[in-house]
C-alpha cells in the first residue's frame, strides 16, 4: 500500500500530462497500480481493523459471561474475588468495566400516569419556602406552603402558613372544603408526622386520631402513600415548583398577610385559570365538571378538641403554639385545661369555659381577650387584635417641659440649701 504523498504526485504528475507508463517508470510502480491510483482519485487511505491487544482479563472473560449468565445479580466485588482465587492478577476497574459490557440490559419502564375520577381524590402536603418579608427585613422567615390539589380537574387550592403542625393541617383542610363546596372521597398523604403516627403490628397504617375525627365529620377516607415514593403524589408535587418558579421568586411581600393575598390572586388569575401541560384542558372548567361530584359538607362546624394542660404565667397568659393568650383577672388556678380547635382555643378551669380566642397565626404574639383586665382602657376593640397586659406604674401621665424644668429648678435650689 503506498503512502498518500505518493498517491497526490501520481495525480499531480497525470494533471500534468504524463503517461501511465512514464508515471510507473519515475515512481518505480507497477502500471495496474498507478492506473488504479489515477482512477480512484484521492481519497484518504483505507485500514483494516487493528489486532486486538491481549489484557490482563482476558483469560478470565468466558467465566465471568457463564458465572453472570448463570446468576446476572453477582455482584461486581463478589466476582473479583473468585477470578484472583482463580489466578487474577489485575485490577476491580477491569473487572466492573467488563461486567457493564456483558450484563444484560435492565429494561427501563414507562411511568404510568394515574387519573382519577371527578371527585375521587385530593393530594395534600406541605412544602418548605424562605421568606424576608419587607415589615422585619433583617430576619429571614421560614414559612410552610399548605397545598391541596383535586385529581380530575388539577385545581390548586393553596396557603402560606407559619407552622406545619397537626392544628395547622386540621384548619388548611377545613377552609380548603369550605373554598372547595364539597368534599373529595379521598386524601392522600404523604407520612408527616401530623398525619401517621406509625405503623400497626399487622403492617398497617396508624393515622392521628384528630386526623380521623376530621375524615369521619368530612366523610373523606384518609390514605398515606408508600414510604419514598414521591411520584405517589406527583398531582401536589409538581405544583410545589410551578408556584416557586411562576408566583413566588421575584417579588417582595410585607407580612404574612400580604404573601397569602398576592397568593390567591395569582390562584384566581394565572394558575386556575390556565390550561394544564397534562390534561390540555382548562382547570376551572375541569373543577366545574368536577365539583358536583364532591361530597355535601356538612351542617355542623367540625369541633374536634385537641386536650393540653398549661401554667397560666405571671402576667396572666398562657402560651400554646408559640402564642400567648389572656385568662381573666378572677382566675384562681394556676394550671388550666385548653382545648384547641380548629380556629379556637378554649380555656377551662375546673371544667368550666374562662376563656375563648381566636386561633393567632404566627409566633410571640399575645393577644388580651376584653374584659380579662380590670381598670384597662376601653374603646374600639376588634376581636383579633392583641394589646399588651398593663401593671401599676406602667402608665405615665403626659406633661409639658415646662413642668419638668420647674421641677429641676426646684431640686437645685434645694441642692444648694
Amino acid at each position: 500500500m503506498i503512502q498518500l504523498g505518493e498517491v497526490v504526485m501520481i495525480l499531480e504528475w497525470h494533471r500534468q500530462g504524463m503517461s501511465v507508463s512514464a508515471i510507473a517508470r519515475q515512481s518505480g510502480l507497477d502500471r495496474k497500480t498507478v492506473r488504479k491510483y489515477i482512477h480512484r482519485g484521492l481519497e484518504a487511505p483505507a485500514y483494516g481493523p487493528r489486532k486486538p491487544r491481549q489484557t490482563v482479563i482476558d483469560p478470565f472473560t468466558r467465566y465471568l459471561r457463564e458465572r453472570v449468565s448463570a446468576f446476572p445479580g453477582l455482584t461486581g466485588s463478589r466476582l473479583f474475588r473468585e477470578i484472583k482465587e482463580h489466578g487474577y492478577s489485575g485490577g476491580y476497574t477491569a473487572v466492573t468495566d467488563f461486567l457493564r459490557e456483558i450484563r444484560p440490559a435492565t429494561p427501563s419502564s414507562f411511568e404510568v400516569r394515574f387519573e382519577t375520577a371527578p371527585g375521587e381524590q385530593a393530594q395534600v402536603d406541605f412544602a418548605q419556602f424562605q421568606v424576608v418579608f419587607t415589615d422585619e427585613p433583617s430576619a429571614p422567615r421560614i414559612v410552610w406552603l399548605f397545598s391541596l390539589v383535586l385529581g380530575y380537574s388539577r385545581l390548586i387550592w393553596a396557603r402560606f402558613v407559619l407552622h406545619q403542625d397537626l392544628a395547622t393541617l386540621l384548619r388548611c383542610h377545613v377552609a380548603a372544603f369550605e373554598a372547595l363546596g364539597g368534599v373529595p372521597h379521598e386524601v392522600l398523604y404523604d407520612r408527616m408526622k401530623a398525619v401517621v403516627t406509625g405503623e400497626a403490628t399487622a403492617g398497617g397504617i396508624v393515622y392521628n386520631r384528630a386526623l380521623i375525627d376530621l375524615a369521619r365529620h368530612f366523610g373523606f377516607h384518609p390514605k398515606a402513600c408508600r414510604p419514598y415514593r414521591a411520584k405517589t403524589k406527583g398531582k401536589v408535587e409538581r405544583p410545589f415548583r410551578y408556584i416557586r418558579e411562576d408566583f413566588f421568586l421575584a417579588r417582595s411581600f410585607s407580612n404574612l398577610e400580604d404573601l397569602n393575598r398576592q397568593l390567591q390572586h395569582w390562584l384566581a388569575t394565572v394558575a386556575n385559570p390556565r390550561v394544564h401541560a397534562t390534561t390540555r384542558r382548562i382547570v376551572m372548567e375541569a373543577f366545574a365538571e368536577e365539583q358536583p361530584f364532591l361530597r355535601p359538607l356538612p351542617m355542623a362546624p367540625f369541633r374536634s378538641v385537641l386536650r393540653l394542660e398549661r401554667r397560666i404565667s405571671r402576667e396572666g397568659m398562657i402560651s400554646v403554639g408559640g402564642n400567648f393568650y389572656s385568662v381573666p383577672d378572677s382566675t384562681r388556678r394556676r394550671v388550666v385545661e385548653v382545648h384547641t380547635l380548629a380556629d379556637e382555643i378554649r380555656i377551662f378551669e375546673e371544667g368550666e369555659l374562662i376563656a375563648a380566642h381566636p386561633v393567632l397565626e404566627g409566633r410571640h404574639q399575645r393577644r388580651v381577650a376584653p374584659g380579662h383586665r380590670k381598670g384597662m382602657a376601653t374603646g374600639p376593640w376588634r376581636g383579633s387584635e392583641a394589646f399588651p397586659v398593663s401593671r401599676t406604674g406602667d402608665v405615665v401621665a403626659q406633661r409639658s417641659l415646662e413642668f419638668y424644668d420647674a421641677v429641676a429648678r426646684h431640686l437645685a435650689r434645694e441642692t444648694r440649701a
